[in-house]
C-alpha cells in the first residue's frame, strides 16, 4: 500500500499500521467518524470529484477545527482541493455534499488565507488547502477549478 510520507512528501510503500490518528485501511486513514483517501496523482476540482464519486466518498468537507487541523497535517507539503465551491453564484462558496448524510452544504467555519478568496482573473471558484501558509487556519485559498492538484476523498466511517 502507498501512504503519505508526511516528512519527506513523497510516496512510500508502507504496511498497514494503527497510529495516533487511527487505523490505515488501503490507502484509506480513519480520523474520528470520517475514512479520508489522499490523492497519489493531480486531477483538477472536477476529475478529482469523480474520483472521490467512483470511490463511493466526496470530497473533503471540513466539519471542525479539529478536522481542518488534522488535514493541513496529514496533508504534508501537498496542496489538496476541499469540497468547496462558488460555481453557482460567484461569492457564494457552499459545501458539496453529493448525497452523503450528516454533511452540510452551509459554509460554516472558513479558514482562509488572508485576502482570500480574491477571484483572480475571475476564475477562481475552487477552493483547496494551501501549504504555503503553516497555520493551518489559515490555510485555504481559491483558485481556477482546471488547476491539476491532490486531493483528498472523505466518506463516513460506516461506509467503508
Amino acid at each position: 500500500m502507498q501512504t503519505m510520507d508526511i516528512d519527506k512528501g513523497k510516496y512510500v510503500n508502507k504496511p498497514r499500521k494503527r497510529d495516533d490518528v487511527g487505523v490505515t485501511f488501503s490507502g484509506w486513514r480513519k480520523f474520528n467518524s470520517s475514512w479520508y483517501f489522499l490523492s497519489t496523482e493531480k486531477k483538477s476540482w472536477t476529475e478529482s470529484r469523480q474520483d472521490c464519486l467512483g470511490r463511493g466518498a466526496h470530497l473533503v468537507i471540513i466539519n471542525s477545527r479539529a478536522e481542518q487541523e488534522f488535514i493541513h497535517q496529514w496533508v504534508g507539503c501537498l496542496n489538496i482541493y476541499l469540497g468547496f465551491h462558488d460555481t453557482n453564484t460567484e461569492g457564494v462558496w457552499e459545501w458539496i455534499n453529493d448525497g452523503q448524510s450528516g454533511q452540510s452544504s452551509a459554509p460554516g467555519t472558513t479558514y482562509w488565507r488572508d485576502g482570500e478568496p480574491n477571484n483572480t482573473n475571475q476564475d477562481e471558484d475552487c477552493a483547496h488547502l494551501s501549504k504555503k501558509e503553516s497555520d493551518p487556519l489559515k490555510s485555504w485559498n481559491d483558485i481556477p477549478c482546471t488547476t491539476k492538484i491532490h486531493w483528498v476523498c472523505e466518506k463516513m466511517a460506516s461506509t467503508l
